[in-house]
This record gives C-alpha cells, sequence and structure tokens, in this order.
C-alpha cells in the first residue's frame, strides 16, 4: 500500500512540474522577441585585396568588389 501511495506521489509530482513548464513555454511564446541594436548579427565580408574578413559596414564597395579600406581598393586598381 506504501509503494502505490508513493507512485500515485511521483505521478501527481510529474504533472504538476509538466504544467509549470507549460505555462512558462506559452508564456514566453506570447512575449515579442526584442532586439537591440547589440544583438543584431552584420554580414561579413572578404577583402578581394588581402583576403582579411571585415564587417559590412567597416568597409567599401568599389566596382561591384568588396574592400577592406579604400587604399586597398586603390591597389587592386578600382576608383573609390
Amino acid at each position: 500500500m506504501q509503494k502505490l501511495f508513493l507512485f500515485v506521489l511521483v505521478l501527481i509530482g510529474i504533472w504538476y512540474v509538466r504544467r509549470l513548464l507549460q505555462r512558462n513555454a506559452e508564456k514566453d511564446a506570447q512575449q515579442p522577441a526584442v532586439r537591440s541594436e547589440e544583438t543584431r548579427s552584420e554580414a561579413i565580408c572578404e577583402c578581394r585585396h588581402c583576403g582579411v574578413l571585415v564587417p559590412e559596414s567597416e568597409g567599401l564597395v568599389a566596382d561591384g568588389e568588396f574592400f577592406c579600406s579604400s587604399e586597398h581598393a586603390r591597389a587592386a586598381g578600382r576608383k573609390v
């Protein structure tokens, strides 16, 4: 009889924990995801001259090719 009682208590505990987890998951799903400027990802591009990987906002595009600096664009014979 004790084993049966213990088994029922374990089942009630499992049911209660699953119910709490489900409520938390529903609450998280209802909240919209907020992305700040710091968490936004940015494209990384390779310099055509030296091959260095640079964030797209820090480099420049000359004649359709990406360069890490204006010096490398000029060295590759592109007009900046």
